[in-house]
């Protein structure tokens, strides 16, 4: 990788990459996990955000942790969607980023994560950082010539 390259993707910072929170699906904490099901489903993600209700980031929220909580011994209780909330079976340990997040960091994040949240100081929701648009960053970066 040529110095030139260096220096065009590290000046890259997370607010030049992210997706707004007002593009992204998300749900409640205190929603039934059904209702996040639908969400999950319609968008044809395998998880979303999680907000509370002032729109602060708590966790994401996938099919398969609620796909568990819902499992019984010899079918899936699938009644109990309207029972259990959101809060109850989301992922609270996830990374989080600031808009002004360099690239190298964003890298490293999504090594592990389909996507990071990006939070302000706060912790109110700004938007969703992606693999994709790291990699298509990277792609571009190794075709463009100077």
């Amino acid at each position: 990788m040529s110095s030139v390259l260096r220096k065009t993707l590290t000046d890259l910072t997370v607010g030049d990459l992210m997706i707004p929170a007002e593009k992204v699906a998300h749900v409640q904490e205190g929603n039934p996990i059904e209702h996040a099901l639908l969400v999950l489903v319609e968008s044809g993600y395998s998880s979303v955000p999680v907000l509370d209700l002032e729109y602060k980031f708590k966790g994401t929220i996938a099919k398969t942790p609620i796909l568990k909580s819902v499992m019984g011994m010899e079918r899936f209780e699938m009644e109990r969607l309207a029972e259990i909330k959101v809060e109850a079976v989301m992922q609270k340990d996830q990374p989080t980023l600031t808009e002004d997040t360099d690239f190298l960091t964003c890298l490293k994040v999504v090594i592990n994560h389909a996507f990071a949240c990006v939070t302000d100081e706060q912790g109110y929701f700004l938007g969703i950082l992606t693999r994709r648009a790291i990699l298509k960053e990277v792609n571009k970066s190794m075709y463009t010539t100077k």
